[in-house]
């Protein structure tokens, strides 16, 4: 998925950190991680620009069931991805997609893209069916789903055993749609903070990645020594 412009995406980010004085927070007193995380959104009081109420209950159970919190690292509800998600698909980009057919929605996949669908459309239509398989399966929409339940409907999706077709969709398949999901997931985890995921730079934190560092040539030769400094973002906030 293509990012938001550099303009929108500054103000998401900036326009929060301006706004801390206001709230009588003294950001010279923060260190850039403290300032940014307390910047960032909180995600249970966000709202959506995108996606509505149903589709961003879906998107944060989602979220949640494909990079957890009892992992390894932070969740991806912790990290923000949901915001990545609904910053990305509201922006100009979300349906910037190069769209003049003819499609063929059963071309090899060494045709490249053949839906004749948008991003945001994928998400739209890829929740609705979801939806509406879980409904008939177990008279539930996916968020309301238990756990056990809601993995079982993503590895489904997955595996292309949720058909779209006798859903009403003939274009996306499942698969296509969890791929997107999955995709997208991920590059809001691991993103720059800047585009609205990644909060606090957890991600980066948990997996040792500096960042944006403009340099590493005096650690090339250094083998089996642990890198000792934070990562860094694109606008210089250092963890």
């Amino acid at each position: 998925m293509s990012m938001v412009t550099s303009a929108s995406r500054r103000k998401f980010l900036l326009s929060a950190l301006v706004g801390l004085p206001a709230l009588g927070i003294a950001v010279h007193t923060l260190s850039a991680p403290e300032a940014a995380e307390m910047a960032a959104p909180d995600l249970a009081r966000y709202t959506p620009e995108f996606f509505s109420a149903n589709e961003w209950s879906f998107i944060l159970a989602a979220c949640d069931r494909l990079i957890p919190a009892d992992g390894r690292g932070p969740g991806a509800l912790e990290t923000n991805v949901p915001v990545f998600l609904d910053q990305q698909l509201r922006g100009e980009l979300g349906h910037d997609v190069y769209l003049q057919g003819p499609f063929d929605v059963h071309a090899p996949a060494t045709l490249g893209y053949q839906l004749p669908y948008t991003p945001q459309q994928i998400f739209q239509r890829g929740i609705k069916a979801t939806d509406a398989w879980c409904m008939r399966q177990h008279g539930k929409r996916f968020s309301d789903l238990d756990t056990a339940g809601k993995d079982a409907a993503l590895g489904s999706l997955q595996s292309n055993e949720v058909n779209f077709a006798n859903l009403g969709e003939d274009a996306l398949k499942a698969s296509q749609f969890f791929a997107e999901l999955l995709s997208d997931t991920k590059n809001g985890y691991l993103s720059d903070p800047i585009y609205g995921g990644n909060k606090g730079m957890k991600a980066w934190i948990a997996i040792g990645f500096p960042g944006a560092r403009a340099s590493y040539l005096e650690w090339v030769t250094q083998h089996n020594v642990k890198y000792p400094l934070g990562p860094v973002s694109l606008t210089g906030m250092r963890a």
